[in-house]
C-alpha cells in the first residue's frame, strides 16, 4: 500500500510527534511504501524504518497550540494567526502532498491544521484528532470550530484515541460521522522491564552520548552533565518516582511535587517548558532532579528502574501515552482520573491483582490522594511488587501494541 502520513511538527518529543514516528516505522517495516511529511529537520535521528521523509517549505511560519521554541520559525498560536496566514500555510503543505502523487492512504494529524491540509490536497484523507488542537486552540473559537467541522465532514474517517476525545470532537466541531476509536500504541519491545542495576548502567551510558549543552541554553536538549548527575542521584535503593512530559502548568507537575512532601522517595522530573523555573522553586526541600528533556533511548532505562511514574495532568488528555509506556517498562503509573487518562487507568486496574484495583489513579488535582497512592505503591516489596509490575506490562501488551494500532487504521481503507 502507498501511504502518505502528514504531521506539521517534529518527529520526537511530544505525544503526536512520537505517534507519527511510530506509525511511520510500523507501516514501512510492514512492507508499505511510506512517505512522512513533517517539519523535522533531522529525520535521520529517528528510526522511521524504510520510510522517506519530506519537509515542506512553509515559509518560516509555524502555527502551534502551545508556544515552544522552534529555531528558524516564527511561532504563533493557531488562533492568533490570520486566516490568510493559515490558508497559505495549508496550501504550502498540500502542494507538497500533491507533488508526491496519490496514495492509497493519506493520514493527517490534528483536526486543524491537518484536516485542512488533507482537504486542500485534493485526495481522500483520514484525520487523526489528537486533542491538543481541540482543547488549546479550537474550543471556544467559533471560526476554527466551524472550519474543523468542515474538514472532518469531508474526510473518509476520523480517528480518535479515546472515548473522551470522541466526545470533545463532538463538543467542538459538532456531530461528525465516521469516527473510529483506535488508541495510540506502545512499542512493547522497546519498553521492557530490566533489573535496576542493569537499567541504571544503560541510562548512564546513554546520557554519556548526549550532545553538549553549555549552560543548558537549548531547552530541547538534555541538561549538561546528566550522566554524572543521574549516577549520583540514583545511587542506592531509595524509592524512585518519575515524571516525564512538558513542563507547563496544565501538566500538573506541581501536584506531584506537593504530594511528595512527607513521602520517602526521590523524584526525577524530565521535560522542558516555560514552567520549569517555578517547578524547581516548588521542589525546594525535596529530593528532586530536573534533567531537561530525555529521549526514548534514555527513558526506557529510567522507567525500568523506577518504582512509579506519575501523570498528574490537570487538563484533559487525549490518551495517557506516557502512562502506557511506563507500564510496558514494568513501572506502575499513577494518573489523574479524568479524560483519556481515566481510560488508561481502567485498563490497568482491570489487570491488577485483587486488592490493588485503585492504585492506578487519583482524583484530579488532589495531592493528598496522590500521596496515599504513592505511599501504597512504594511500600510494595518482593512478590507483591513484582506482581503489580508484571500486571501493568501485561495490560499494555494485550491492549496497546503498535502492531495492532497500525493494523486497525489500515483496515479503514482496505
Amino acid at each position: 500500500m502507498r501511504i502518505h502520513i502528514w504531521h506539521g511538527y517534529l518527529l520526537g518529543g511530544t505525544g503526536s510527534n512520537v505517534y507519527t514516528r511510530q506509525l511511520v516505522r510500523e507501516w514501512s517495516l510492514g512492507g508499505h511504501d511510506v512517505t512522512v511529511f513533517s517539519q523535522e529537520p533531522e529525520p535521520g535521528r529517528y528510526d522511521i524504518g524504510t520510510a522517506k521523509a519530506v519537509r515542506p517549505d512553509v515559509g518560516g511560519l509555524l502555527p502551534t497550540f502551545v508556544i515552544d521554541v522552534y529555531p528558524g520559525y516564527e511561532v504563533k498560536r493557531l488562533q492568533e494567526c490570520t486566516r490568510a496566514e493559515l490558508d497559505a500555510w495549508v496550501e504550502a503543505n498540500a502542494s507538497a502532498l500533491r507533488e508526491h502523487g496519490s496514495a492509497d492512504l493519506m493520514y493527517v494529524n490534528h483536526v486543524l491544521l491537518g484536516g485542512a491540509v488533507g482537504a486542500a490536497s485534493g485526495g481522500p484523507y483520514i484525520v487523526k484528532a489528537h486533542g491538543s488542537e481541540l482543547e488549546y486552540s479550537m474550543r471556544g473559537n467559533a471560526e476554527l470550530s466551524e472550519w474543523g467541522g468542515e474538514v472532518l465532514a469531508s474526510a473518509e474517517a476520523t480517528v480518535v484515541g479515546s472515548e473522551h476525545i470522541r466526545n470533545v470532537v463532538r463538543e467542538v466541531c459538532g456531530t461528525v460521522e465516521g469516527v473510529h476509536e483506535i488508541p495510540p500504541g506502545v512499542d512493547v519491545e522497546l519498553w521492557r522491564p530490566a533489573p535496576k542495576e542493569q537499567a541504571l548502567a544503560a541510562l548512564i551510558a546513554e546520557a554519556q552520548l548526549d550532545p553538549p549543552n553549555p549552560g543548558n541554553t537549548n531547552e530541547r536538549l538534555p541538561d549538561e552533565g546528566n550522566a554524572d548527575r543521574l549516577a549520583s542521584f540514583l545511587a542506592g535503593d531509595r524509592p524512585t518516582v518519575v515524571y516525564y512530559g512538558k513542563l507547563i502548568e496544565n501538566k500538573g507537575v506541581q501536584v506531584l511535587l506537593d504530594a511528595l512532601r512527607g513521602v520517602d522517595a526521590r523524584v526525577v522530573v524530565v521535560g522542558f517548558g516555560d514552567y520549569r523555573a517555578r517547578l524547581e522553586e516548588r521542589a525546594e526541600g525535596l529530593d528532586a532532579l530536573f534533567t531537561g528533556p530525555l529521549e526514548h533511548r534514555h527513558l526506557v532505562h529510567l522507567l525500568a528502574l523506577a518504582d512509579a511514574a506519575v501523570v498528574p495532568s490537570i487538563f484533559p488528555e487525549a490518551f495517557g501515552m506516557v502512562a502506557a509506556e511506563a507500564a510496558a517498562a514494568g513501572c506502575p503509573p499513577i494518573v489523574a482520573n479524568h479524560s483519556g487518562l481515566a481510560e488508561i487507568a481502567r485498563g490497568l486496574e482491570e489487570a491488577y491483582p485483587d486488592g490493588r484495583e485503585g492504585l492506578a489513579s487519583f482524583p484530579n488535582g488532589d495531592a493528598a490522594a496522590l500521596r496515599d497512592r504513592l505511599t501504597e505503591v512504594l511500600a510494595l516489596r518482593g512478590e507483591d511488587r513484582a506482581e503489580l509490575r508484571a500486571s501493568a506490562r501485561a495490560a499494555v501488551v494485550e491492549r496497546w501494541s503498535w502492531t495492532g494500532v497500525a493494523r486497525q487504521i489500515l483496515a479503514l481503507v482496505e
